[in-house]
């Protein structure tokens, strides 16, 4: 009982893992990548979409192949796909195999997070079976902190490196501090090698679920997998109960010719896609991921970024303790409307602080514009450069590299550009001690076409961009601010804003909305309309993120907080007013509400 909830637990810590690797990784990889491989900002975007978009994938059939192969292997495949992901990221030399590994990643965890819990619910005795679903949980928040504490240990590596590359040359440091970081996001991935192995071997060490074999007839097995967690006299107690369950029944002919689109099932049904969509609007799995990012455009500097980020997933943890505590105490309305509250408060409050910071932004694009020379053009955050753009010299890291002291706010350049209908968002910054340089053309921005452009094309129903349309058309600027990097202090007042949302999230529609979900839904559309009610919360969360970065590089970090607080206020309300309480009720009851009995 004891390896079968480690190994158990071990799925939990990967799906974790899945979530929160990425959010230490972004900012080296950004560095990086987008200068070897010239990656736009809606490639990176795409980059920590992808495990979201292949969770819904995996989603779609992680139910129908758990049954054809079995739970077991069901959990090896899992397992194995997560630990190919890894060489194929930290190996990785171009965006396509970059992709292609955190697809892989996804997919994983989608299976992951279907196939574990029904096995645990199979596996397990009724007494047990709370303790198996918690252990689950609880390691997946455990999950994202071990990600952030990897991401910490990188970012302090990384800082090392760039204190001891500053008595170096200027094409020297650049060159170190781009090793380093190329280094601690490949490090990042590598590190999550061993928990994936451990948990594709151990599943292999597992007894199939006694259930699944007795559906496929194999009675005397099921009977051997139920003893390797029961004494026998309950084993073969469980084994009459499952064989009577499998017993054909009569089906219920007081609902078998209602039609599916009555208000016995509509209302629930739709209450509950809401309740999803809304739980993914209010922005988690995005701020999750691009956490460390956030915080650093707040002003906190790299390592104590990571430190932060530490902080929020360890208070994620402890959240979903007290939540699991107080659920079925408060019931689940009182919790989503305490938690959904706490959110609109945190996102006000973020999109505040960011917004009196970029109300500080200075227009440079026509000042750029002018820069422009044969369609392309090429800037460096020096004195110089900072002199033309109207800013103080003493602002760039070159003085403070030729050891002046002179303590003026460090600068930011973000820049929007295009060529015809292809688009990309950059930002430099003055502090930055490799002072690189940002070289904007035709080349690496229009990206070539691919096989599924030139497939749908051919249908006239391409969405993506022709590349026929920005090979001629002309560089420009779309928007170009210069803004004072915020202070420290502000770094950590919207890290206690973020600390607020991570609270209010675990203690309301962390725990809740899965509750909700299965209690809602009546019995005779359960198992379809969870699986539709997952999907449109899969398919609001890879949006998000997929369009993250484009949309703070064009609008701000204030416009995405501001947006969740909004979605958020909305389903306070939908809590308040439309969720029934279904605390202490059966499944019949609350679906007799709706039913208006």
């Amino acid at each position: 009982m004891r390896y079968l909830l480690f190994i158990a637990g071990m799925g939990g810590l990967l799906y974790g893992i899945d979530v929160g690797i990425i959010a230490g990784a972004l900012p080296y990889l950004e560095a990086t990548a987008s200068v070897a491989w010239h990656l736009s900002a809606q490639q990176l975007s795409f980059i920590v979409a992808a495990v979201l978009l292949g969770s819904v994938l995996s989603s779609l059939f992680a139910g129908a192949l758990a049954d054809l192969i079995g739970r077991r292997w069901a959990m090896v495949l899992a397992g194995a796909l997560f630990t190919l992901s890894i060489p194929l990221i930290a190996l990785a030399d171009g965006y396509l195999p970059l992709l292609l590994g955190r697809l892989l990643q996804g997919i994983s965890g989608g299976l992951i997070g279907v196939v574990v819990p029904l096995y645990l619910a199979e596996c397990l005795h009724a007494r047990q079976r709370g303790r198996g679903a918690a252990l689950f949980q609880l390691l997946l928040t455990i999950g994202l902190v071990a990600a952030a504490l990897i991401g910490l240990y990188q970012a302090q590596s990384v800082e090392a490196v760039s204190t001891a590359a500053q008595a170096l040359a200027p094409e020297a440091r650049a060159d170190a501090l781009f090793a380093a970081r190329d280094h601690a996001w490949r490090s990042i991935f590598w590190v999550c090698l061993t928990p994936g192995l451990i948990f594709t071997v151990g599943s292999l060490l597992l007894a199939e679920s006694p259930r699944w074999l007795a559906r496929r007839g194999q009675l005397a097995q099921a009977h051997q997998a139920l003893l390797r967690t029961r004494p026998a006299a309950e084993a073969q107690a469980e084994l009459r109960e499952i064989e009577h369950a499998l017993a054909p029944e009569t089906a219920d002919s007081r609902h078998a010719s209602e039609p599916l689109l009555s208000r016995r099932y509509v209302l629930p049904f739709l209450l509950a896609c809401l309740v999803l969509a809304l739980t993914q609007a209010t922005g988690i799995n995005s701020i999750l991921a691009y956490v460390v990012t956030i915080l650093n455009q707040a002003g906190l500097p790299g390592a104590s970024a990571n430190m932060a980020d530490v902080g929020l997933k360890v208070l994620n943890a402890v959240m979903t303790v007290v939540a699991v505590a107080l659920v079925d105490r408060k019931g689940r309305k009182f919790l989503l409307m305490l938690g959904t509250g706490g959110i609109v408060l945190a996102l006000l409050s973020a999109g505040l602080l960011f917004r009196s910071a970029e109300s500080h932004q200075r227009d440079v694009a026509s000042v750029l514009q002018a820069r422009v020379q044969g369609d392309s053009l090429s800037i460096q955050l020096d004195s110089a450069t900072l002199q033309a753009l109207g800013a103080s010299a003493g602002s760039s890291n070159a003085a403070t590299a030729a050891g002046s002291t002179t303590a003026a706010p460090a600068l930011q350049l973000t820049l929007a550009y295009s060529y015809g209908p292809f688009t990309n968002v950059q930002s430099l910054r003055s502090d930055d001690p490799a002072l690189p340089v940002l070289r904007l053309n035709r080349a690496d921005t229009v990206q070539p076409d691919s096989v599924i452009g030139v497939f749908f094309r051919r249908l006239h129903l391409n969405p993506f961009a022709d590349p026929a349309d920005g090979a001629s058309a002309p560089l420009r600027i779309e928007q170009a601010h210069l803004s004072p990097l915020p202070s420290t202090s502000h770094g950590w007042q919207v890290a206690l804003a973020m600390c607020l949302f991570v609270a209010s999230f675990a203690v309301g529609p962390g725990v809740c909305v899965w509750l909700a979900l299965s209690e809602l839904m009546p019995n005779r559309i359960r198992s379809n309309g969870m699986s539709i009610a997952l999907l449109i919360n899969q398919f609001v969360s890879t949006s998000i993120a997929a369009v993250f970065l484009p949309t703070v590089g064009q609008y701000g970090y204030a416009t995405l907080f501001f947006y969740g607080a909004g979605c958020s206020l909305l389903y306070f309300l939908t809590a308040a007013l439309l969720l029934p309480e279904t605390r202490g009720k059966t499944l019949e009851e609350i679906e007799a509400h709706f039913a208006g009995k």
